[in-house]
């Protein structure tokens, strides 16, 4: 980079020091600007001891300013034709003594210099300070330095073929009015031979300069797309990989659009500039024409440089995905889905004149059964500006659906691999055409691949194959991934189970969390950094009870009814009963813990601290909820009104402190809600409260750690007497018959008949816990949570 423009870029806390600099008089920062290029290409050092290079600059100089000076003429710059003409006369004093100029100008190039190194040592400086944010954003702006260097070449170039043209033009005038003239002196025509030979190796040496630039500005061009196309669209294709899985990775293509943008321009630029140079030929060539001898390769270049760029510009914004799916990149047959592209070049001239088509890609597999797929619905649309918040060159598809086809033929392919329908990856495909200012170049985008399914209990498997893939794998177009499909090392895979509760509730999981579902996979140890997750135990061993079905669970009864807790930490989830069990028995009566089942798939359960009649601590353990309980009743409402059985069937709450030591009422209180009467939904008339309530045989309770028995139904609420029949019927009679026929499906049979483990109690002061049970000493099990009906 020239160094007049790296002094440019740099930070505004050097500027002043460019600015002090220029403040002496000798070299004005005008003239430094503006013949900036001939300034830094000349030989100041030999020439403050060589007086006759200094005097061949010295008139140059002077030229050059009459040319600047012509220049604002034209553009009517009545403040700049003044200071030029200024200047001019200022350099005149070295009419006698070109060396001082010289040296004067060597001086300020000198400083300047020592002004960049003193800027590039502060960033080497504050590089090793930096992490990997600030790095990103030091690479960030380093590519914006580029850019601007880019920008400024092209604007030099401009200007010198300005220059070349009024060069030529000058030698035109001079040599047809020479033609017209009669010249009869033998002498003078030899001057004037002279002249023009001049005038012709001048122009000569300004084309060949203009040719260098020109290379130097492809050179740079090449420089930046490579950086764009190699690393920059990698990054964001990779991001957007991983924000499709539940990353909180930015996605967002503007600021991509804007350097792609900017390189384009640049580019059409320089087309522009050959056509300059092809019509300067065409007026005026001569032998070994630099111009004709270079151009075509130069243009072959630059044409191929645009063409990589454009077609690395255009892309799939957001992924297919159906509205109510559970991510995108599964697609189910017969169902709308969307999708959107991205033309990353935004040309406003072109809004609406490029039309984009979407099919399947027509590269499938030949594997037995693998399925292809039609596209319907509208496969074709304009890139137009105003489908996208930022103003970009969008197609956006909302209503697309796959059809799939009839196989013919045997079927047979020449593979042997056998994928199910949920590990087989398809890709959809979008072609474009780009035409501009007679540029064309045909365009492709394809979506990441996609599963797709025919029955919504095929989701969940297709999810977990879209997790796997965009998890591991570099290439988005590898659709044989299931075929060697290879395992996850557990940091990766940790952090993509984190990822899935962070975009599910907005809280991801913390290190003990996923080192309990570590500890899960791979047994005790001490680091599980080199373990490995192999596909099969994700998703496949164990028959129906796989990892992903167990997880998945979790995840789906969190984002349904435990969100809110979830979200604020309450829930200690992913905890092994033996560390729950460490825990809890060195905290005081009455502390509790909320952790994910085991063994219950999408259940949750809370274990509390008990104190025998030892004095010991004794952990006891509620049987988990499901979503069966926890859509008739809220999960804090359950742990506020959980009760268990004392031996005189005395009701009593034993939770009173969620761990480590946070009064219950504290943590949930404010979801706490009082619905009676009408408002109450599982009972109307008798005001009611549908709570649960466990029973402690007085003889023998559970061991600690009795949790997670089986699953049973999910319980429906008991109705108690409604309207005026209830009012006129006995209560203890009607409660007691209720007790006797109801059986609770969530108990198995040997926690003896259901009139001896459940309540139906209402605070009425004539009737007792004994008017309708007596406790019974031969259950001798911990009776687990059942509905029962308080009066409020």
């Amino acid at each position: 980079m020239a160094q007049w423009d790296r002094l440019r870029q740099l930070s505004p806390a050097y500027w002043h020091r460019l600015h002090e600099l220029y403040d002496r008089d000798g070299l004005p920062m005008d003239v430094r600007h503006y013949l900036s290029v001939w300034i830094e290409k000349q030989e100041w050092q030999r020439a403050a001891r060589d007086y006759g290079l200094a005097m061949v600059l010295y008139q140059v100089l002077l030229e050059n300013l009459d040319i600047q000076h012509s220049r604002f003429v034209q553009e009517e710059s009545f403040l700049q034709q003044h200071n030029i003409r200024r200047h001019k006369q200022t350099f005149q004093r070295y009419q006698d003594e070109p060396c001082a100029l010289a040296s004067t100008i060597l001086w300020f190039l000198e400083k300047e210099k020592e002004i960049l190194d003193r800027a590039d040592l502060d960033e080497q400086v504050q590089l090793l300070h930096v992490g990997q944010e600030a790095m990103e954003t030091t690479c960030h702006q380093e590519l914006e330095r580029k850019m601007a260097g880019l920008r400024n070449d092209v604007q030099c170039l401009e200007h010198a073929i300005v220059c070349l043209e009024e060069q030529q033009d000058e030698f035109d005038f001079k040599y047809q009015t020479h033609k017209m003239e009669a010249v009869a002196d033998e002498a003078q025509k030899n001057e004037r031979i002279k002249m023009f030979q001049l005038l012709i190796n001048r122009l000569n040496e300004c084309r060949k300069s203009t040719l260098g630039d020109l290379t130097k500005l492809l050179d740079r061009a090449e420089h930046l797309i490579s950086l764009l196309v190699g690393k920059e669209l990698v990054d964001w294709q990779r991001r957007q990989q991983k924000s499709c899985i539940g990353a909180p990775d930015n996605v967002c293509l503007d600021q991509l659009e804007k350097w792609f943008t900017c390189v384009a321009v640049c580019l059409f630029q320089v087309q522009e500039f050959f056509n300059k140079l092809e019509e300067l030929v065409g007026k005026m060539s001569y032998e070994n024409d630099p111009v004709k001898a270079q151009k075509p390769a130069l243009q072959k270049r630059a044409d191929a440089l645009l063409k990589d760029l454009l077609k690395s510009s255009f892309v799939v914004e957001t992924q297919p995905s159906m509205p109510q799916g559970k991510g995108p990149l599964v697609l189910r047959t017969n169902v709308q889905f969307s999708v959107k592209t991205r033309l990353l070049v935004k040309f406003p001239e072109l809004n609406h004149s490029m039309k984009v088509n979407v099919s399947m890609s027509r590269e499938a597999p030949q594997i037995k059964g693998y399925r292809r797929f039609n596209v319907l619905g509208t496969a074709s649309k304009d890139l137009n500006m105003a489908e996208s918040h930022s103003g970009g060159m969008v197609a956006d598809f909302r209503h697309l659906s796959l059809r799939e086809q009839k196989s013919g033929g045997s079927g047979k392919g020449i593979s042997d691999i056998s994928l199910s329908v949920t590990e087989e990856l398809h890709i959809i495909c979008f072609n474009t055409v780009f035409e501009l200012k007679g540029f064309s170049v045909e365009l492709q985008a394809s979506s990441l691949p996609v599963v797709i399914i025919s029955n919504s209990s095929q989701q969940q498997s297709a999810w977990a194959s879209i997790l796997w893939f965009n998890m591991l794998s570099l290439d988005p177009k590898d659709v044989m991934f299931f075929a060697n499909v290879p395992a996850a090392p557990w940091p990766q895979f940790g952090e993509m189970l984190s990822w899935q509760f962070l975009s599910a509730t907005k809280r991801g999981l913390d290190d003990d969390q996923r080192n309990m579902i570590a500890n899960k996979l791979f047994g005790k140890q001490q680091n599980y950094d080199n373990c490995k997750v192999t596909w099969s135990k994700f998703t496949k061993e164990n028959g129906q009870d796989t990892f992903w079905l167990w997880f998945d669970g979790i995840l789906v009864m969190v984002k349904s009814y435990l969100e809110n807790i979830w979200r604020e930490g309450l829930i200690m989830g992913f905890v092994s009963k033996g560390k729950e069990k460490f825990l809890l028995r060195k905290k005081k009566r009455g502390t509790f813990l909320l952790r994910f089942s085991e063994s219950v798939v999408g259940g949750i359960t809370f274990s509390w601290v008990e104190i025998d009649s030892n004095g010991e601590p004794d952990i006891k353990t509620v049987q988990p909820f499901t979503k069966v309980d926890l859509c008739q009743i809220p999960f804090h409402e359950i742990i506020r009104n959980f009760q268990i059985l004392e031996a005189e069937n005395i009701p009593e709450n034993p939770l009173l402190f969620l761990y480590p030591d946070t009064p219950k009422d504290e943590a949930f209180g404010k979801w706490y809600t009082e619905k009676s009467g009408d408002d109450n939904p599982y009972m109307k008339y008798i005001k009611t409260m549908l709570v649960f309530v466990s029973k402690e045989n007085t003889l023998e309770a559970r061991s600690p750690m009795s949790c997670d028995m089986t699953q049973g139904e999910g319980l429906e609420p008991m109705n108690g007497p409604c309207g005026e029949a209830a009012e006129q019927e006995d209560e203890s009679h009607l409660l007691q018959s209720q007790l006797d026929s109801f059986q609770d499906p969530m108990l198995s049979s040997s926690l003896g008949p259901y009139d001896e483990d459940f309540l139906l109690y209402f605070e009425n002061p004539s009737i007792t816990n004994s008017d309708f049970m007596q406790p019974d000493s031969s259950t001798n099990d911990f009776v687990l949570s059942g509905f029962n009906l308080l009066s409020a």
